[in-house]
């Protein structure tokens, strides 16, 4: 016989069940394939630094202000860690005072974007167009011209001095 107690637990289970199935939607991206680089999971541990890996990879966040990318003044390119593809040039970097390196726009043809719902609400996550790491966050509340900040984990980028 049913009761009240039992319809509501079954209606939990299948809420969880249901947010557990969104929340693996956000990582379609990544098991597409679709990138010119692809790597086993083995030979990108092994070319990635430990916590490279971590952010690259395993979609996780460097702690704020730990990336000395975020304080880096100089002209140049920032490129992807795990494949060096040119992502953002300095002149579009700015302080977001976030504790991340931020830029307003990226380089043309360099990322794509996918839904990231690892949290209850929907993101937009950053990710390299070559190689699928995951890069960091764009949100609407960056400067003019763009209004866009993306928030990137500077242990995805490595810094390449202009000559």
């Amino acid at each position: 016989m049913l009761n009240r107690r039992l319809v509501l637990s079954g209606m939990t289970g299948m809420t969880l069940l249901a947010a557990w199935k969104w929340l693996q939607g956000s990582k379609a991206v990544e098991a597409s394939g679709a990138f010119e680089v692809q790597k086993t999971d083995a030979e990108w541990r092994t070319t990635l630094t430990k916590a490279q890996y971590e952010v690259l990879r395993l979609h996780q966040t460097e702690r704020p202000g730990s990336s000395i990318l975020d304080h880096e003044g100089r002209v140049g390119t920032y490129a992807c860690a795990g494949c060096d593809l040119p992502l953002f040039s300095s002149r579009a970097k700015f302080d977001s005072r976030t504790g991340w390196p931020s830029f307003y726009e990226p380089l043309a043809n360099a990322i794509g974007t996918s839904v990231d719902r690892s949290l209850f609400f929907p993101r937009t996550e950053v990710h390299c167009r070559r190689c699928g790491g995951h890069l960091g966050h764009v949100f609407e509340d960056g400067p003019a011209p763009t209004g866009l900040r993306y928030c990137m984990n500077g242990v995805a980028l490595k810094f390449l001095p202009e000559t």
